[in-house]
């Protein structure tokens, strides 16, 4: 029995990146964000993700390749984040 082959560094924290860029509603407007009572600031938590996001796809494209632990913490920061954004209802509970 053949197994498939595990994808590399590079294309886990680009499935990642496109997972985070589908699941995040960066394009959401300041008015929309801060409505009532949050838990965290929902826009800082999506600048602050956006940030991260980008660099990483900068140096994806200039040819770095992640570690299994750079991999690790943008996923565990971006599953905080969602959990935040999810809690403020930003984010439906439908998505991730």
């Amino acid at each position: 029995m053949t197994r498939s082959p595990k994808p590399g560094l590079q294309t886990a924290m680009q499935d990642l990146i496109v997972q985070i860029r589908t699941q995040v509603p960066f394009d959401t407007p300041t008015s929309t964000l801060c409505q009532g009572p949050c838990t965290g600031c929902s826009k800082k938590l999506m600048e602050f993700l956006d940030t991260e996001v980008s660099d990483w796809e900068c140096r994806l494209n200039a040819g770095d390749i992640p570690s299994f632990g750079d991999i690790h913490a943008l996923a565990k920061r971006s599953r905080k984040i969602h959990g935040v954004l999810k809690q403020n209802g930003i984010i439906d509970a439908v998505n991730l």
